[in-house]
């Protein structure tokens, strides 16, 4: 699933993830800390060049596979790296799955 051709755009996803205050811009108001608070969608979409849909899909992906954490802040989702659950996918890989 994460080797087929969008498999980079979620493995970049994930990149941007590891520290999301130097790819995302901080927002307004108090829920708008990437680092903090986590990463919406519409952020990933502007910095994909893609429609918010687009990114919701991938997002959505990734959390349900566990490798993303989802919070909701009033009407939105954030989305921040599951780190534990991408150890153990990593260590899967490692040991030759």
């Amino acid at each position: 699933m994460l080797r087929t051709p969008v498999g980079r755009t979620r493995l970049e996803i994930l990149e941007w993830l590891k520290d999301p205050a130097a790819h995302f811009p901080r927002g307004r108001g108090r829920h708008a800390d990437p680092a903090e608070d986590g990463v919406t969608a519409r952020a990933v979409a502007a910095k994909l060049g893609v429609s918010r849909r687009v990114a919701d899909n991938h997002l959505r992906l990734l959390a349900g596979i566990g490798l993303l954490r989802t919070e909701r802040i009033r009407r939105r989702t954030h989305y921040r790296r599951d780190e534990v659950r991408i150890a153990e996918v990593s260590r899967l890989f490692e040991k030759g799955w």
